[in-house]
């Protein structure tokens, strides 16, 4: 029998995989590797959410299936939220609903979203799911230069004049991964203009809103005017309260757009699991303590690993957002590109980072660094990368 998975011949080679295998083969043959590769919080839940959970659980009631959209108590802490962080008053029937993190609801809205031979604008590099998402549902990704040494919104109009056909979907990060560039609010209100003159939808992914330095406040891109005219905006619980595997998101705004999520949803899953929704929401609205503590966290994590950087000869400016680290490759070694150079790293000094190339093709310059190991192993990894250098 012969069957052809037309829609996974157009995904591209997965890269990070080569440096994975390596990774654990020198792990296998004894070599203690400081991992940076993969974005993933290595610290626990807080104490209240498990606890919240494990009453939850308890419950035969919330056994049975539940509601794909989140239930109702859910949504309305997720517009509750919105307000008192943002100041958006939010409806919790028309204009928001859970989902089983931002990957799970960005790949099912554009599967709803986009048909074949659509234009999907993603910024580039990005976070591999912004594409990917376009190209399994049929589109047509064109990647828009985004980071230090790029004028976004510049190449953002350049693009669109000379992109036939016409966007449909522009898909946006800010805070960064993994460039860890930040905007601010007139950023959005241009790209809500820019949407409205070329009849674009947008979506946003506010993953990183807690993860920010230095007095920086992360924008949402619902507090520019006009902005639930044309798109809506995703959070994840994953990164501001240490649940990356409860798989829990959210996406708000424009009430058309939801509805199609809705609807796509009601077709596909049952939602999450019961007790994690009703966790969520003593995430939401219970004490927030626990988010300064993890920024607070990343930031000692990425002063350590910078500062211990800078004194090898690494130069590197330190980001104000994210839980990441985007760091050009020392001139020296530039031409190898990221994926030898990771390779390198990870051989000569025993420190395994993510290649540039594995989130675009502007990428190749850079290596990103997860601020994921303590303190004692980030110097350990600052040792490893001295003798290189």
């Amino acid at each position: 029998m012969s069957i052809e998975f037309s829609r996974l011949k157009r995904l591209p080679t997965y890269v990070f995989s080569s440096v994975n295998e390596l990774k654990m083969k020198l792990r296998r043959n004894g070599k203690d590797i400081i991992d940076f590769g993969m974005g993933n919080p290595d610290k626990g839940t807080p104490k209240h959410i498990v606890d919240k959970l494990i009453e939850a659980v308890q419950k035969p009631h919330n056994h049975r299936y539940s509601a794909s959209m989140g239930i109702p108590n859910l949504r309305k802490a997720i517009t509750d939220w919105y307000k008192r962080r943002y100041d958006i008053s939010l409806d919790y029937n028309s204009e928001a609903v859970a989902t089983i993190g931002v990957k799970e609801g960005l790949s099912h809205l554009m599967l709803v979203t986009i048909r074949p031979g659509d234009v999907v604008f993603a910024q580039t590099p990005t976070y591999p799911i912004h594409p990917y998402s376009a190209i399994i549902s049929g589109g047509d990704v064109r990647g828009i230069p985004t980071g230090p040494e790029s004028d976004f919104f510049e190449n953002l109009i350049t693009s669109t004049k000379q992109s036939w056909p016409k966007p449909k979907v522009l898909v946006l990060s800010y805070p960064h991964n993994p460039t860890t560039e930040v905007v601010n609010i007139e950023f959005f209100e241009k790209i809500v203009d820019y949407a409205k003159e070329h009849n674009i939808m947008v979506i946003h992914d506010l993953a990183y809103a807690d993860i920010v330095f230095d007095g920086y406040k992360a924008p949402s891109f619902l507090q520019a005017k006009g902005a639930r005219d044309v798109g809506v905006e995703f959070f994840s619980l994953s990164k501001s309260y240490n649940m990356p595997g409860w798989r829990v998101g959210f996406c708000v705004g424009n009430s058309k757009i939801i509805s199609a999520l809705k609807r796509i949803k009601s077709y596909l899953d049952y939602g999450m699991f019961q007790p994690i929704q009703i966790a969520s929401i003593i995430a939401l609205n219970g004490p927030q303590d626990c988010v300064k503590e993890i920024c607070d966290l990343y930031k000692t994590r990425r002063d350590c690993l910078i500062n211990g950087l800078h004194k090898v000869g690494w130069e590197i400016k330190k980001p104000k957002g994210t839980m990441f680290v985007w760091a050009k490759i020392p001139e020296k070694y530039r031409k190898m590109g990221s994926l030898q150079f990771t390779e390198f790293l990870i051989k000569q000094a025993e420190v395994a980072v993510s290649p540039g190339i594995g989130f675009g093709e502007y990428g190749d310059e850079y290596v990103r660094f997860a601020l994921i190991e303590n303190e004692m192993r980030t110097k350990q990894a600052i040792k490893g990368i001295k003798k290189i250098l």
